[in-house]
């Protein structure tokens, strides 16, 4: 995998885009110079292990022939104030699965994308502290 990334011509702003073309937009903090117009790099952080998560969970779900109609995650990433750098030392993911779920089959799965396939967070596990919940909504 390569990623270019590249100066926008604004403070703390840039453009980062994959070998297939595809290009998002990464920016620091106020503190930083940014304006507060699009994800910063944790943020990113954040957002790539809900979608890594999601993709796991919806695969292994209909796999064990449950009914998913929708899954949503709520994640909430949690600093460390005091440690330079104050790196994301904790990570709660609410998870609202649509459909005909069996709570059981629901908690499997979640437990094994976190703990064993998905990569974002195995790379992450060493220093932040991944927990979880979950609901199942029947439509």
């Amino acid at each position: 995998m390569k990623i270019y990334l590249k100066s926008t011509h604004q403070p703390a702003r840039f453009e980062a885009t994959n070998e297939r073309g595809h290009t998002v937009v990464i920016e620091g903090g106020t503190e930083f110079g940014g304006q507060d117009t699009a994800p910063s790099p944790t943020e990113l952080l954040i957002m790539s292990q809900a979608g890594c998560t999601a993709i796991d969970i919806v695969t292994m779900l209909k796999k064990m022939r449950q009914a998913v109609v929708n899954l949503e995650i709520e994640s909430e990433g949690f600093r460390t104030p005091t440690q330079i750098p104050n790196i994301l030392d904790r990570l709660h993911l609410h998870f609202k699965i649509y459909g005909e779920v069996d709570p059981l089959k629901a908690e499997k799965a979640i437990t094994m994308s976190i703990e064993k396939y998905c990569p974002i967070s195995k790379m992450i596990d060493q220093v932040t502290n991944i927990t979880h919940s979950f609901e199942i909504i029947n439509n």
